[in-house]
C-alpha cells in the first residue's frame, strides 16, 4: 500500500501517456499530478512537495534532463524516473549522473512500473527512519549546542547542568576553540538566569584601561574621550550571566577590582562615586593554567580561588577523536543550510584525514576547515584535496611521533564503530570496504564492536550480524 506522503507527479507532453500513468499510478494508491511540459513542472516543484516525478527525456522547451537538473536544485530529494523511447546506454548514463533514480524504456510493463515505485517508496522510508534516528542519537549526546559522544565530554555535560541550577561562579578551562563560550552559553540557557541577559567579554582584546571600562563603564568627563556616561558590562548583565573569556589575561589591578566585585556584589563606575549593586552570575574561562600561575605570582591566588568555585576541563579534540564524525555530520548538514548548497559529506579519504589530524585548534579548527572544504568542493562530495589540511612534512606533531599508516587506519576503523553504535554493516558501507574485510581488521587488531580494544582467544573471531 502507497504510503499516504507519497506524491507523484507525471511530465509528459502526450496526454495520452499522461492519463494512463495517471490512471495506473491512482489505482496503487498513490496522489498523482501531471503536467504537460517542463517549465510547468518547475512551477509546481516551487509551490509543493512531491516525492517522485516520472518525466519524459523528449520535450518541447525545457528536455527531461533539463527538468531534472532544475528538480534537483529545487528539492533534492525528490525520486525522478526519466521516461524514454530512445534508449540508449549515453541516455541513461547521463540521466544517472545528474541524480536521477533509474528511467523507464518506452512502452513499459504497469506491473514494472509498480514495482520501480514500491522500490522508492521503501528506500525513501529507510531514509526518513534513519534521518529520525540520527536525530534521535543527536538528541541523546548534546548539551544545548556542544556535540559529544566521549565519555569524558559527556562527564561534563552532566557537572555543566548540575552546576547551571547553582548561582556558584564556574571557571571554564580548556584550549583555544575548544568550546568554551559555547559551554558557557549553555550554562546560562540551562539556568535559572535563563530569562536574562548573557553578556561576553574577551578580557585579551583590550587593554587594562580599555577593559576596565568596558566592565565597569564610565562617568561623563571621567577621561579623555568620555564625553557622556556608559553603563559597563556588570550592569547589562544584571539579573543574567556575566562571561569572562580568557581571565587569566588580566593585569593586576583588574585583578584586584574584579576580586571586589565577587566579594562585595558591588562596584563603582570609573570617575563615579556611587556604589552599584549587581546581581549577576561569573562564568570565567580560560586557556592558561591559572594554578600556576597564582604560584608564580602571576595571578591573584585570592582571586583564583574566587574564580574557581566549580572548575570545568574541557578536553582536547585529539583527546576524543571519536566525537570527529558525529562533529562533521552536524557540521556539513549545518553548512549545506548556510550555503544553500548541496553537501552529501566526505570521501573516505578525506575522513580518514580529519581523524588523523592533530587539531590544534580544536573543534573551531575543524569547522573552519570543513567550511573551507564546502566552499571549494566541485561536486556534493567533498573530497581530501578540498581540506587544505597540512601534510606530515608542513606540520609535524606536536605530539609523540608520527603514527603509522596502520595505526592511522586502525584509529579511524575504531572510531567508526564508535559512530554507528557498533553496526558492521553501517561502518563497512561508510568505510568503503565490505563486511567480510571489515571483520578481519577488527579481528587483527582486537577490536570490538563498540571500537574499543578486546584481547581475543587464540582463535576467536568477532561475532558476526549487525
Amino acid at each position: 500500500m502507497a504510503n499516504e506522503r507519497t506524491r507523484i507527479l507525471v511530465v509528459d507532453d502526450e496526454e495520452i501517456v499522461r492519463e494512463s500513468l495517471g490512471g495506473w499510478l491512482e489505482k496503487d494508491g498513490y496522489t498523482v499530478g501531471t503536467m504537460p511540459e517542463g517549465r510547468s513542472a518547475i512551477e509546481a516543484l516551487k509551490r509543493e512537495r512531491w516525492s517522485i516525478m516520472i518525466v519524459d527525456l523528449k520535450m518541447p522547451g525545457m528536455d527531461g534532463l533539463q527538468v531534472l537538473e532544475e528538480a534537483k536544485k529545487l528539492q533534492p530529494d525528490v525520486a525522478v524516473v526519466i521516461m524514454t523511447a530512445y534508449a540508449t546506454v549515453d541516455t541513461a548514463v547521463s540521466a544517472m549522473k545528474m541524480g536521477a533514480y533509474d528511467y523507464l524504456v518506452k512502452p513499459f510493463d504497469p506491473e514494472e512500473l509498480s514495482l520501480m515505485m514500491q522500490k522508492i517508496v521503501s528506500q525513501q522510508s529507510l531514509v526518513r527512519e534513519n534521518a529520525v534516528l540520527r536525530q534521535a542519537l543527536r538528541q541523546e549526546y548534546r548539551f544545548r549546542d556542544l556535540l559529544s559522544k566521549s565519555p569524558a565530554m559527556q562527564s561534563v555535560f552532566e557537572l555543566a547542568r548540575t552546576a547551571a541550577r547553582s548561582n556558584s561562579t564556574i571557571l571554564v578551562l580548556g584550549e583555544s576553540g575548544s568550546g568554551k563560550e559555547v559551554l558557557a552559553r549553555a550554562i546560562h540557557a540551562e539556568s535559572p538566569r535563563a530569562e536574562g541577559p548573557f553578556v561576553a567579554v574577551s578580557c585579551a582584546a583590550l587593554t587594562e584601561s580599555l577593559l576596565e571600562s568596558e566592565l565597569f563603564g564610565h562617568e561623563k568627563g571621567a577621561f579623555t574621550g568620555a564625553i557622556s556616561r556608559r553603563k559597563g558590562k556588570f550592569e547589562a548583565a544584571h539579573g543574567g550571566t556575566l562571561f569572562l573569556d580568557e581571565v587569566g589575561d588580566i593585569g593586576p589591578k583588574l585583578q584586584l577590582d574584579l576580586l571586589r566585585v565577587l566579594e562585595e556584589r558591588r562596584f563603582h563606575r570609573v570617575g563615579g562615586n556611587e556604589p552599584i549593586e549587581v546581581d549577576v552570575r561569573i562564568v570565567a574561562a580560560t586557556n592558561r593554567d591559572l594554578r600556576r600561575a597564582a604560584r608564580e605570582g602571576k595571578f591573584r591566588e585570592d582571586l583564583f580561588y574566587r574564580l574557581n568555585v566549580i572548575p570545568i576541563l574541557i578536553p582536547p579534540l585529539r583527546e576524543r577523536r571519536e566525537d570527529i564524525p558525529l562533529l562533521v555530520e552536524n557540521f556539513v548538514e549545518r553548512l549545506s543550510v548556510e550555503m544553500k548548497r548541496r553537501i552529501e559529506g566526505l570521501t573516505p579519504e578525506a575522513m580518514s584525514a580529519l581523524m588523523a589530524h592533530d587539531w590544534p585548534g580544536n573543534v573551531r579548527e575543524l569547522r573552519n576547515v570543513l567550511e573551507r572544504g564546502a566552499v571549494v568542493a566541485s561536486g556534493p562530495v567533498i573530497q581530501l584535496s578540498d581540506l587544505g589540511l597540512p601534510t606530515k612534512l608542513d606540520a609535524p606533531p606536536r605530539h609523540g611521533t608520527l603514527a603509522s599508516l596502520e595505526e592511522v587506519e586502525r584509529r579511524h576503523v575504531a572510531a567508526m564503530l564508535a559512530h554507528t553504535n557498533g553496526n558492521v554493516s553501517q561502518s563497512a558501507r561508510i568505510l568503503g570496504i565490505d563486511r567480510v574485510t571489515l571483520y578481519n581488521k577488527m579481528k587483527k587488531w582486537g577490536l570490538r564492536r563498540d571500537g574499543e580494544e578486546a584481547e581475543l582467544a587464540p582463535g576467536s573471531e568477532p561475532s558476526a550480524g549487525g
